[in-house]
């Protein structure tokens, strides 16, 4: 499949009314696709996927079109939309220790995914000691976090069954090091009914 028939398969999951944050319909999407500004398409479908209950399909064909396009930023941020119809959405407020406090990082955090660091979310181990467990870091509305920064991040857990019990307002530290790097206030904490719903072969 070329460019323009991925976007339009995608387009065909899109329910008719819905509309994106910017007001952006689905009609929208469909006029700059019939005049081939097929970035500007995929944008805007982007956008309409974090509108509806989208499928692992929508974003395949999304993440397939923009690796097509040599979009990398946007083709991982499909893969990263597939993987939270799959496992939920975690979304948290994070502020990362100042760079010359012990644990603090010197460099940004980048924001596409990346980085894996290691998360305390309450459990123990049977000795007793913090059982951590890894999640990338995805930042919201900019490019990364920078040393002793804060902002909105999205958690993919590689465990996600463990951190099911998390609700908003859950307070969560992460670790690069044994030393805290920084503390994350849960916001948001959505799971599908079954941990395999949906799932279409990863």
């Amino acid at each position: 499949m070329d460019v323009p028939e991925l976007l339009r398969r995608a387009a065909c999951h899109v329910p008719a009314l819905t509309a994106g944050e910017a007001g952006t319909t689905l009609a929208d999407a469909n006029e700059y696709l019939d005049h081939d500004e097929w970035e500007v398409a995929l944008d805007i479908l982007v956008e309409l996927g974090d509108a509806y209950g989208s499928e692992i399909a929508y974003w395949d064909f999304l993440a397939k079109a923009a690796r097509m396009m040599w979009l990398a930023r946007t083709e991982r941020w499909c893969h990263w939309r597939r993987a939270e119809v799959n496992h939920g959405v975690i979304r948290a407020e994070l502020q990362l220790v100042a760079p010359g406090v012990v644990g603090g990082r010197r460099t940004s955090v980048p924001g596409d995914g990346r980085l894996r660091p290691l998360w305390d979310i309450g459990d123990v181990t049977a000795a007793g000691h913090p059982d951590l467990y890894v999640a990338r870091i995805w930042v919201e509305s900019q490019p990364d976090l920078q040393p002793g920064g804060g902002g909105v991040v999205r958690l993919a857990p590689l465990s996600p069954q463990r951190w099911r019990r998390l609700s908003a307002g859950d307070v969560i530290t992460m670790h690069e090091q044994r030393p805290v790097a920084g503390t994350a206030t849960v916001i948001e904490a959505v799971f599908p009914a079954a941990d395999d719903a949906g799932r279409d072969g990863e």
